[in-house]
C-alpha cells in the first residue's frame, strides 16, 4: 500500500510499504480522510517524532475491508472513525476508567503506525462506527469533537449557566456547540479574527468577542451583567487566553484550560489572585477518554453529528490534500498564518 513514511526531520516520502493484516480482535480499516493536527507539525517539521521510520495520522475515518478472529463490534463495510489512544488496561488509572492518564499507553499514528496511508490496523474498540448521514469529512473530525466534550465534562458541567470559550478554532467551536447542546443560557466566543467571530455565531453562539478591541473586556463581562462566566474554557493554549481565562471567571466559576501551551507563562500576583478571590476552580483537561471505553464522548459525537445539533462547517476544511501530496502539506505549516483550518489527506487519491 502507500503511505506518507516519516524518515527524518524535514522528510516525510509517499512511497511503498507493507500492507497489514488484521489479527485477533483487529480492524484493517481502508482510509478514507485523515486530518493533520497540530501535533502532528513538530514530528514531522520538528524533532517530536517517536521513531523513524514512521507513519503518523491519527484523526481519521474509513470503511473496514477486514476483521480479525473475534472481532463483534463491526463488520466489513461498517463506516468508522479512528480512536488513536490504546490503554494498557493493566494500570491504576486504567482500571479506575481515567484511560487519558495512562502511562503506559500505545497511541496509533504516533508511537505505532497510523492513518497516512491507504489502510491502518486498529484493535476493534478503536473503529467507532457511524451511520449514513455522517460523512466521511464529519468522521475525521471525531477526535477534534471528542476532545471539546471531554473538556466541557471535566467540570460539573450543568444547562442554564453562562460559558466563555477562549479561541475561535476547532476544538473552541465544538466546545461552544456542545455547551449549547446541553443547556447554556449564553455562550460567548473570543478571538482575534472576525470571521472566527462571525463562524461562531453561524454555529450557534449567543454573542463574538474581538479581544483586539480595547474595550474587550467591558463588553465582555456587559454580557453577564457584570458577574462574570459561570463556566471559562480556554481552547488556544495561547499565553494571552489563558490569563484572561481568570479576568473573566465569576465568583465561584469553573474553568478548564483545554488548549496545549506551548510556551513559558507565569501569572503576576493580581492575576493569579483572581482564583482565591473568586474561588473558582481550575482544572484541565487531556485527551477525549471515559470508561467503558472510548468513552460516551464518542457515542455522543455520532450521534449529534447524525442529528445534525453538532454542526459541520465547510470551513473548518482548509484544504483537501491526496496523500501523495502530504510532503506538501506539512511544507504549508512552515509559513506562520498560511493553514486556517483543518488540512485532510485524502488516502483514495
Amino acid at each position: 500500500m502507500k503511505a506518507g513514511v516519516v524518515h527524518a526531520k524535514n522528510d516525510i516520502r509517499y512511497e511503498e510499504i507493507e500492507k497489514p493484516v488484521p489479527k485477533e480482535g483487529q480492524v484493517l480499516i481502508k482510509v478514507k480522510y485523515t486530518g493533520i493536527c497540530g501535533s502532528d507539525v513538530p514530528r514531522v517539521n520538528g524533532n517530536a517524532c517517536h521513531f523513524f521510520p514512521n507513519v503518523l495520522g491519527h484523526e481519521f475515518s474509513g470503511i473496514v475491508e477486514a476483521i480479525g478472529e473475534g472481532v463483534t463490534k463491526v463488520a466489513p463495510g461498517s463506516r468508522v472513525a479512528g480512536v488513536p489512544l490504546v490503554p494498557c488496561m493493566k494500570c491504576e488509572d486504567c482500571q479506575k476508567g481515567n484511560y487519558s492518564l495512562c502511562r503506559n499507553y500505545s497511541f496509533i499514528g504516533s508511537r505505532e503506525f497510523g492513518s497516512f496511508a491507504e489502510y491502518v490496523v486498529v484493535p476493534e474498540q478503536n473503529a467507532v462506527p457511524f451511520e449514513d448521514a455522517v460523512s466521511f469529512e464529519q468522521g475525521a473530525f471525531f477526535e477534534p469533537a471528542t476532545v471539546a466534550l471531554h473538556g466541557l465534562k471535566r467540570v460539573p458541567y450543568e444547562g442554564g449557566k453562562t460559558v466563555a470559550i477562549l479561541g475561535g478554532g476547532t476544538i473552541g467551536m465544538f466546545v461552544m456547540q456542545w455547551a449549547k447542546i446541553f443547556g447554556a443560557k449564553k455562550t460567548v466566543v473570543f478571538d482575534i479574527a472576525q470571521e472566527r467571530l462571525e463562524l461562531g455565531n453561524r454555529l450557534g453562539a449567543s454573542a463574538g468577542v474581538n479581544t483586539l478591541d480595547e474595550d474587550f473586556m467591558e463588553k465582555a463581562l456587559a454580557l453577564t451583567d457584570g458577574k462574570g462566566f459561570d463556566y471559562v474554557y480556554e481552547t488556544a493554549g495561547n499565553t494571552a487566553t489563558m490569563k484572561m481565562a481568570f479576568a473573566l471567571a465569576a465568583n465561584k466559576a469553573h474553568v478548564c484550560f483545554v488548549g496545549t501551551p506551548t510556551k513559558e507563562l507565569s501569572f503576576s500576583v493580581a492575576e493569579w489572585e483572581n482564583m482565591n478571590r473568586k474561588e473558582f476552580m481550575l482544572t484541565g483537561s487531556w485527551m477525549s477518554y471515559s470508561a467503558p471505553f472510548p468513552g460516551e464522548e464518542w457515542e455522543l459525537a455520532a450521534h449529534y453529528f447524525k442529528s445534525g445539533a453538532l454542526k459541520f462547517d465547510d470551513s473548518f476544511i482548509f484544504r483537501k490534500m491526496p496523500l501523495s501530496q502530504i510532503a506538501e502539506a506539512f511544507e504549508l505549516f512552515k509559513t506562520p498564518g498560511t493553514v486556517k483550518g483543518k488540512i485532510l489527506i485524502d488516502s483514495e487519491r
